[in-house]
């Protein structure tokens, strides 16, 4: 059965929250976040057969690398690697070592009711009851993996809609990480994040729902006029003259975010430095699990890229909670913080 769809879910997305006092941080804070997810052809169509969990196989690195510089990373699973993973977080999870949170991929994700398409592929776009159907499942599915409820959310795809903080909140989730500045994914379907924050604020109310946003910018001199000038250099004619590479080569106009996914170690520097000087005191550190197998993402595709992948990572991690003075946790020590 297909359910209609309100396609300008998630493009009507506004920040209406207030900010988090941050203040009284002195030291740099800086957050892991994983999106935990089935293995899938990001360029093909989106199918319900791709659920394919093998390079959970590889998650072992990152914990390794996270468990070395004392970094309790969040694992956001989706229903495919709760459903058939999860036990392979009990014993991180037991020590302490991570924490869990929730990835919705619609797609893979029962009820089965939606047509499978770009569209769709927001969760925000679902029709309100679908979506929340959804998540009770997922969270289901995690909880009977893994043994723990999860409370740190991130809408696969970054596809939030107002309705999805309604069922977060009703769901007890106390942390989204679903907002993605400075993207604009309208031309899909999804979202626009280029004016929203890129500091933790909350929906609601203090002790209610925090948004922590997964930390990007735009860079170079031409960075303050990025929400107007980047989708002009990014649209097709000027694609084919390569226009937005020349800026960026140039470090007039970029468009960055704190992952070693396409990003180097020095590419990830320059933004936390750029970032803090602007003075953001928290930081979230993201990829997609799995970039750690060769050949499953864009980022890795054999195993020089693997180790370029770690190296990068490890690289930045050690500036970061080195000579950048910054210090790690978790997302609950983080709302706990903000919350008192």
């Amino acid at each position: 059965m297909s359910l209609p769809v309100d396609s300008t879910a998630c493009s009507n997305l506004v920040h209406a929250g207030r900010g988090a006092d941050l203040a009284r941080f002195r030291q740099p804070v800086l957050l892991g976040l994983v999106a935990t997810e089935e293995e899938f052809d990001w360029s093909a169509p989106f199918s319900r057969r791709e659920t394919s969990t093998r390079a959970i196989d590889d998650l072992h690195l990152a914990q390794a690398l996270f468990e070395e510089v004392g970094i309790v990373p969040t694992y956001a699973l989706d229903y495919p690697v709760a459903s058939q993973r999860g036990a392979t977080f009990r014993p991180w999870l037991e020590r302490g070592a991570a924490e869990v949170g929730a990835h919705l991929h619609p797609w893979v994700n029962p009820p089965h009711e939606e047509v499978v398409s770009d569209l769709n592929s927001f969760p925000g776009n679902l029709p309100p009851a679908l979506e929340y159907a959804k998540l009770e499942q997922l969270v289901a599915a995690i909880e009977s993996g893994t043994g723990a409820r999860p409370r740190v959310y991130q809408a696969g795809r970054y596809g939030l809609a107002p309705h999805t903080l309604e069922h977060l909140a009703a769901l007890g989730f106390r942390v989204d990480a679903s907002v993605a500045p400075p993207f604009d994914y309208r031309r899909e379907g999804g979202p626009n994040f280029a004016r929203f924050p890129s500091e933790p604020y909350w929906v609601d109310r203090v002790g209610g729902l925090l948004e922590v946003p997964v930390t990007g910018a735009y860079l170079g001199r031409l960075a303050r006029g990025g929400p107007r000038l980047y989708p002009l250099v990014r649209n097709a004619p000027m694609d084919r003259l390569r226009v937005g590479g020349m800026l960026s080569k140039l470090h007039l106009l970029e468009r960055s975010r704190l992952s070693p996914e396409g990003h180097s170690a020095t590419d990830m520097v320059r933004l936390v430095q750029h970032l803090a000087r602007r003075g953001q005191r928290v930081f979230t550190f993201y990829f997609h699990s799995p970039t750690l197998t060769p050949g499953c993402t864009e980022y890795v595709r054999d195993e020089a890229d693997r180790q370029r992948f770690l190296d990068d990572a490890r690289r930045f991690l050690d500036f970061f909670l080195g000579p950048f003075g910054g210090q790690a946790w978790s997302y609950s020590r983080l709302y706990e913080e903000l919350a008192r």
